[in-house]
């Protein structure tokens, strides 16, 4: 168990650090709640990984792709909606949804999650000497 909090803290720091790079790279800002997102979304797409490992890369990464894009729902609604941060706004985006998810998005979520899976599976096998758990 102790191994697993080690692991998954690892994992969160490394999204949580990706994810603002991503984000400025892309926007040229991000927002402390990206951060956090991004934690939870790299912890998720290494989750899927873990447990999925008998499956292609590309099936794992378009599942995680539909976990990121679901979180990026969840967040958007209490930042933007609720708490009105107005960290982002998909309204103009062909089919978005509350304006918090959109198609395009999602499509580069899943382009995303490619690589993303693949650095999963890296950090797995050579930072914590584990194979792959099988489903």
């Amino acid at each position: 168990m102790r191994l697993k909090v080690a692991e998954y803290s690892v994992i969160y720091a490394l999204g949580a650090l990706g994810y603002c790079v991503v984000e400025i790279l892309w926007r040229g800002y991000s927002h402390w709640s990206m951060t956090v997102t991004g934690g939870i979304c790299f912890m998720m797409v290494y989750y899927v990984n873990d447990s999925l490992s008998q499956n292609l890369v590309w099936v794992k990464s378009l599942i995680s792709a539909v976990a990121v894009t679901l979180m990026e729902l969840a967040v958007g609604c209490v930042v933007n909606l609720v708490l009105g941060w107005n960290v982002w706004d998909y309204s103009d985006r062909h089919i978005s949804l509350l304006g918090q998810i959109c198609l395009e998005y999602f499509i580069l979520w899943y382009l995303l999650c490619i690589p993303a899976t693949l650095i999963s599976e890296q950090i797995k096998t050579n930072i914590f000497g584990g194979k792959q758990e099988t489903a």
